[in-house]
């Protein structure tokens, strides 16, 4: 091979690594914001990625595009590896046509996406890009349906993840909402119309951070997951998150080393719930008792507070957590927390990660709001998720259990495998107070001291039905432990549901209340 070949190698390789050009590259920093191929290199183990496609240019001719240069086609893509396992990624390159998607551009990251379908591996996509095209018209869009399409084909068969890093607008919105997990850092946005075409249209004056900022797509919208202040932490977070995944949803978590023992017991698990069933606590400080380390990677954790998602570590193993708040609205559950939880059950579900459900929940939350909001519809989210879920349920009562809510946080009758409860649980159609207002109605009435009569009554249904014996009696509780031994109870059941198989009737898909 000739030294001339070589150079133009080098040097047509050279000018795709420098992006949009120096220029461009320092307007980015100073944005603080990193170029594509840093954001890979910092993501991805030391020296792992591996780019494919490098050389594919746009075809386009209208309005002067042929004289246009657009190295790299405005995304980088490839593979490599993160604590040494494959992930296949893109990153749009702001710094070339604002990283604006066309045909060729689409191109790039369909390949990449059919390579981790293949291989089984999981998807990242970096978002930073002004939109579509507009001088490829049709194609640009066509890029986006491609995309949209291997998104669906793919979810649940490798874990998706999008990372938003700069503008997301329009129709490239859809892409991350397809996926698993969006992760988004401060100064990004995302929205279907911007400020400008809403301010024209209904006259509302609006900021792009207020309308599809970080803090609104996590807090406000639950479009996000997760929101970081810096790049960094977002690459952190996205490393963290992969750690409880699997590759693909043929294989199961790897099950790390446990450095705390299974059999634990924890004698502080005696008091941290407050035995009045109206008093407020925090979930969290249960959980991290519970899991290996106290380390819960909470999902979602500023939308829907009353419902806590994420991952946690179980003598090892990866598991899910769904877990009332009592908190917040007293735990009840609503349109957004039945929303929340059931998709995370799902994802559990799709790629083999056992459930642990925490339960401290009086019902679904009343009012108007609720109900013409269609709370019915949302509830049987939940109890279609758990339904239909086949992976190892465990469910741990905690506190108090009334009504539907019962049934929607993992009852044995929506299969779960092993329930649990403390002593102080209470398991009932309602609250004792509700109750006893209902059964003993005319009783309270008549008596000579009303007030005196209804406490009695209300303790009477409390030692009656509103404890965690009945529904153990009836096997409906697998055992009634206490609370310090929480711990090595759920790792023991676990450990033992670690080879569960289930099967289905066979059928296309089931059809989910959306």
């Amino acid at each position: 091979m000739t030294k001339d070949l070589l150079a133009d190698l080098a040097a047509r390789r050279s000018t795709v690594l420098a992006g949009g050009g120096e220029k461009r590259i320092s307007k980015q920093h100073k944005m603080g914001k990193l170029t594509a191929r840093e954001r890979i290199e910092r993501l991805l183990d030391k020296n792992s990625f591996v780019e494919v496609n490098m050389h594919v240019r746009h075809r386009c001719t209208e309005f002067g595009m042929a004289e246009v240069e657009t190295p790299g086609e405005g995304v980088v893509t490839g593979y490599g590896t993160i604590d040494g396992r494959l992930v296949y990624i893109f990153a749009q390159d702001f710094t070339v046509m604002g990283g604006s998607l066309g045909e060729m551009h689409a191109k790039k990251i369909t390949h990449v996406m059919d390579l981790a379908l293949k291989t089984g591996a999981p998807l990242i996509g970096i978002n930073d890009s002004g939109g579509a095209r507009i001088q490829e018209g049709v194609d640009a869009l066509s890029g986006y349906g491609q995309i949209f399409y291997r998104n669906t084909i793919a979810s649940g068969v490798i874990p998706q993840i999008s990372i938003i890093m700069g503008p997301c607008a329009g129709g490239a919105v859809y892409s991350p909402a397809l996926t698993d997990f969006v992760f988004m850092t401060q100064g990004a946005n995302m929205f279907i119309t911007g400020p400008q075409v809403i301010k024209a249209v209904t006259g509302e004056e609006v900021s792009a951070e207020e309308l599809g900022g970080a803090a609104t797509h996590n807090r406000i919208s639950g479009v996000a997951h997760y929101m970081a202040t810096s790049e960094d932490e977002c690459f952190e977070q996205v490393r963290s998150l992969l750690s409880y995944l699997p590759n693909n949803n043929l294989e199961t978590p790897i099950r790390s080393e446990a450095t705390d023992p299974a059999t634990r017991v924890d004698t502080s698990l005696r008091e941290v719930v407050p035995l009045e069933s109206n008093r407020a606590y925090d979930m969290r400080d249960v959980i991290t008792r519970v899991v290996d380390d106290g380390v819960f990677f909470e999902a979602q954790e500023h939308y829907a507070t009353n419902i806590l998602t994420g991952f946690a570590r179980l003598n090892g193993y990866s598991i899910g957590i769904i877990a009332n708040q009592p908190r917040v609205l007293a735990g009840c559950l609503d349109i957004n927390a039945s929303d929340k939880g059931a998709r995370f059950i799902r994802f559990c579900d799709a790629f083999n990660i056992p459930i642990v459900t925490f339960v401290d929940v009086p019902g679904f939350l009343p009012g108007t709001n609720q109900e013409y909001g269609g709370i019915i519809r949302h509830g049987a989210k939940m109890l279609y998720a758990y339904s239909e879920a086949t992976v190892p349920k465990i469910t741990l009562i905690v506190r108090k259990s009334y009504g539907g809510a019962y049934l929607a946080m993992c009852s044995r009758d929506l299969g779960a495998d092993q329930v649990f409860a403390w002593p102080g649980a209470e398991i009932a159609v309602m609250g004792p107070d509700g109750a006893a207002n209902i059964i003993f109605r005319k009783e309270i009435e008549e008596a000579d001291d009303p007030e005196a009569t209804r406490q009695e009554k209300i303790a009477e249904y409390r030692e009656r039905f509103a404890n965690p014996y009945i529904a153990a009696a009836r096997g409906y509780v697998d055992d009634v432990i206490d609370p310090a031994e929480t711990r090595p109870r759920l790792a023991c059941a676990l450990e033992a549901l670690s080879s569960k198989r289930e099967s289905r009737p066979a059928k296309k898909h089931g059809n989910i209340p959306v």
